[in-house]
């Protein structure tokens, strides 16, 4: 196992005029997860160093501007979904970012929904209504889930799945119990590490789809 720590650097658009909505732009964190996954590309040796940790860590930073600019003039691939543009590049170990990245600010990601999200199709990524995270948390966490399901899919759902070009849907759950409910069915279930918002051990979100039901991919999560 790598003894370095590497993390997977997403970054968010949020220009002050035309904020992303708050869901878009989870999904489009998701998303942008899932395309690396599919298809690192180039940075096939990035994501082995990362997987090989045994942690799946992301942080989610946010930019607006000239440095939107500089960050998507560096490594990586932007998936754009509905208002969002999420920037996702290759993983890198912990204490050594991309000036251009490591510049970045990561508080302050707070985003909502102006409208009503569009019915939501499988994958459904829950999120656990009791507790409250900030958006750039929520997306690394929403990261994590889809992460799980693609790890807990067979090929056949792969490619299923992409053939739907790695559609992914993020709600909230509507009660604890419905949410509980879910975790108790086998579902993929992110349990956080605890290093910021949240208390370790919590279960922060569950990736439900037809074919994952059982297939526990329970695993604890820093970021």
């Amino acid at each position: 196992m790598n003894s370095e720590l590497y993390v997977l650097p997403l970054v968010v658009r949020i220009e002050r005029a035309a904020p992303p909505e708050r869901t878009d732009a989870l999904e489009a964190a998701a998303t942008a997860v899932l395309s690396l996954l599919d298809d690192p590309g180039e940075w096939v040796a990035e994501l082995h160093a990362w997987q090989s940790t045994g942690k799946i860590r992301k942080v989610v930073r946010r930019a607006r501007g000239a440095e939107w600019r500089r960050a998507a003039a560096l490594p990586g691939r932007t998936i754009e979904h509905r208002t969002a543009e999420v920037r996702v590049h290759p993983p890198v170990p912990l204490d050594d970012w991309p000036r251009d990245l490591a510049r970045l600010q990561v508080g302050g990601t707070e985003l909502g929904d102006t409208a009503e999200p569009p019915p939501a199709g499988p994958p459904v990524l829950w999120a656990n209504p009791e507790l409250t995270m900030s958006a750039g948390k929520a997306m690394a966490q929403a990261g994590h889930a889809a992460q799980l399901a693609w790890w807990a899919s067979d090929a056949a759902e792969r490619a299923a799945w992409r053939e739907r070009g790695l559609a992914v849907s993020v709600r909230t759950a509507a009660s604890r119990d419905d949410f509980e409910a879910m975790v108790a069915a086998g579902l993929p279930v992110v349990r956080d590490a605890g290093f910021t918002e949240i208390e370790p051990g919590s279960c922060t979100f569950v990736a439900d789809a037809p074919w994952l039901a059982g297939r526990v991919a329970d695993r604890k999560i820093g970021t």
